[in-house]
C-alpha cells in the first residue's frame, strides 16, 4: 500500500489530502514499515538530484596535472586519452632519507622497489597467450613470436607499403653489460642491429640480425667493442633501396660519426658503406625522418657537445646530406630527437643529456622540418610527478602514426635503459595525442598546439591493425 500511495498519478483537478491524513496513515504502520517508507524517501530524493543536476565530468583530486591546460577526458577517445594516475612505490627503508629520490631507486640496482620499473619475465607480454592479445604493457619484457625478448633498443619502425608489413629495427644488446671510461660509462659490445616484422604492430616475428659487427678488422667502424647505436630505416622509391642511418662510435665516444648501410630487402641483409661527419660537425644521438608527401628526407643530430640540434636535408639517393646545415635548440642540450608529421606541421620530442639516467621530455613544433622550431612544454600526462619528470623513467626514441586510430593519434616510442644490464632494458609505447586547437599562453599570443603522452599501465589501440 506504501507503493500505490507514492505513485499516485498527479491530477491537478483532485482536491489534495491533508498532511495531516498522511501522518495518520504513517501512524498505522509498523516501526519497521516507517523505516523502510524513509528509505524509499531518501533514495527518491537522491535519485531526483543526480537526474536534475548539470552532467559535469571532474578529475579527481589525487592526480596531480600538468601546468599546461588541458581538457579532458576526450570522450571520442573513450579511455585511451584520459589521465591515469600512479601509484608511488615506497623506498628502500635503508635508504629513506631526505635525500633519496625516485631516481635514485630506480638507477640502483639492489633497491627494494627495482622490480617496480623492471617486472621480471613471468608479467611478460607474450604473443603466444590470447589473454594478453593486442594489450600494450609499457615496462614490461615484451617477447617475440618465438618466446624470447625483443632486441630492438634505440629503434623505430618503418612500414613496407608492397608487403603489408612493419619493420621494427634496433641495437641488439644481448650480451653482457660492462663499465667502461672510469667506471662511469655502461657499454655493450657491438652485435648487430636486430630486425622485427608485424602486421599488427604487437606480434613481431625475429628476422635477424640484419647488421651484424665485425669481429677480426679493429679498424672497422662496427668493429664489437666500437658503438652503435639508434638505427633508422627509410625506403628510397627511386631507387628501391632500404637505407640505414646509424650513430657510428669508438670506444671512448670521440668519433662521433653517422653510419649509412644498404639492402634490397627490408630483411636484410644490410651492407655496410661508410661513416660521415656531417658537414664536418661531431654527431652523436640522431634519427631520419622522411616526408612522404614531398618524397624528402631529413637527418637530425645533436652535435657540439649536445649542445644543439643540427638538421640537414638528404639527397635524392638518401645516402649523403645536402650542402645544407641548419642550427637549433642552440644551447639547450638536447638529445635523442623523434620527428614526426600531423596537418602540415612537424613535430619533434627530444630528451635532455644525462647519460642512462632519465630526464624531461620537450617537445617542439615547426612550420617547416627545418624550423624554426618553437618549444611547447613537457608532453608528459597523468602518472605522477617523478614519472612525468622523467618521461615515465624512459627516453624517447621514435615516433609512430597510430594505425586507424583516432585523428592525431601516435604511439611514442621508449627505452626504459636498464644501465647495470642494459640487455633487459624495456620499451615504453605510450598513446600521444596532437591537439591543434591546443592552448593560448598569453592573451596577446596566437594559440599553441598542445603534444600530449598519456601515460598507461596498460593500454590497447582503439581498432586492430591489419585486419587481424
Amino acid at each position: 500500500m506504501a507503493t500505490d500511495y507514492f505513485t499516485e498519478p498527479l491530477n491537478p483537478t483532485k482536491r489534495k489530502k491533508p498532511f495531516t491524513a498522511k501522518l495518520g496513515f504513517m501512524a498505522r504502520l509498523s516501526p519497521t514499515g516507517i523505516r523502510c517508507l524513509l528509505i524509499v524517501v531518501v533514495f527518491s530524493l537522491v535519485g531526483c538530484f543526480l537526474l536534475l543536476r548539470p552532467k559535469t565530468k571532474t578529475i579527481p583530486k589525487s592526480v596531480i596535472l600538468p601546468v599546461m591546460k588541458i581538457q579532458m577526458p576526450i570522450p571520442e577517445y573513450g579511455g585511451l586519452h584520459e589521465v591515469e594516475k600512479l601509484e608511488i612505490p615506497t623506498l628502500s627503508k635503508r635508504q629513506a632519507t631526505k635525500t633519496t629520490s625516485l631516481v635514485d631507486e630506480f638507477l640502483d640496482r639492489d633497491s627494494q622497489v627495482r622490480s617496480f620499473f623492471f617486472p621480471d619475465v613471468r608479467n611478460a607480454v607474450d604473443p603466444r597467450k590470447k589473454r594478453q592479445k593486442f594489450n600494450y604493457y609499457p615496462g614490461r619484457i615484451w617477447l617475440d613470436t618465438d618466446g624470447k625478448p625483443i632486441q630492438a633498443h634505440g629503434g623505430g619502425i618503418m612500414y613496407d607499403e608492397m608487403l603489408g608489413k612493419y619493420y621494427w629495427y634496433g641495437e641488439y644488446k644481448d650480451g653482457p653489460t660492462y663499465r667502461v671510461n672510469g667506471n662511469r660509462t655502461a657499454r655493450v659490445d657491438i652485435i648487430g642491429v636486430g630486425c622485427y616484422s608485424s602486421e599488427d604492430l604487437w606480434t613481431w616475428k625475429n628476422e635477424g640480425i640484419v647488421l651484424k659487427a665485425e669481429e677480426q678488422d679493429q679498424n672497422h667502424d662496427l668493429y664489437k667493442s666500437n658503438v652503435l647505436e639508434r638505427p633508422k630505416v627509410i625506403y628510397n622509391e627511386g631507387t628501391g633501396t632500404y637505407v640505414m642511418w646509424m650513430h657510428i662510435d669508438n670506444a671512448n665516444y670521440s668519433k662521433a660519426a653517422i653510419g649509412i648501410a644498404v639492402s634490397d630487402f627490408p630483411t636484410g641483409p644490410f651492407r655496410y658503406l661508410y661513416s660521415i661527419k656531417p658537414h664536418r660537425f661531431e654527431s652523436r644521438d640522431m634519427t631520419v625522418f622522411k616526408d612522404d608527401k614531398y618524397c624528402k628526407a631529413y637527418l637530425y643530430y645533436s652535435s657540439m657537445r649536445n649542445k644543439e640540434i643540427h638538421i640537414s636535408p638528404l639527397r635524392e639517393d638518401f645516402l649523403h646530406v645536402s650542402n645544407v646545415v641548419k642550427k637549433v635548440l642552440i644551447g639547450q642540450y638536447r638529445e635523442a630527437p623523434a620527428v614526426f608529421k600531423h596537418k602540415g606541421l612537424y613535430y619533434m620530442i627530444t630528451s635532455g643529456c644525462s647519460g642512462w639516467a632519465p630526464n624531461e621530455a620537450l617537445a617542439h613544433v615547426a612550420e617547416s622540418p627545418m624550423g624554426p622550431w618553437e618549444t611547447i612544454g613537457n608532453p608528459c600526462v597523468g602518472a605522477n610527478q617523478d614519472f612525468r619528470a622523467t618521461t615515465f623513467f624512459a627516453q624517447g626514441t621514435f615516433v609512430l602514426p597510430m594505425p586507424k586510430g583516432p585523428h592525431g593519434s601516435f604511439i611514442f616510442m621508449a627505452d626504459r635503459w636498464k644501465p647495470d644490464d642494459l640487455g633487459d632494458s624495456r620499451y615504453l609505447w605510450l598513446p600521444l595525442y596532437v591537439d591543434e586547437a591546443g592552448y593560448q599562453p598569453l592573451h596577446n599570443v596566437s594559440r599553441r598546439p598542445q603534444v600530449l603522452i598519456f601515460w598507461h599501465e596498460r593500454w590497447r589501440m582503439p581498432s586492430k591493425v591489419g585486419g587481424n
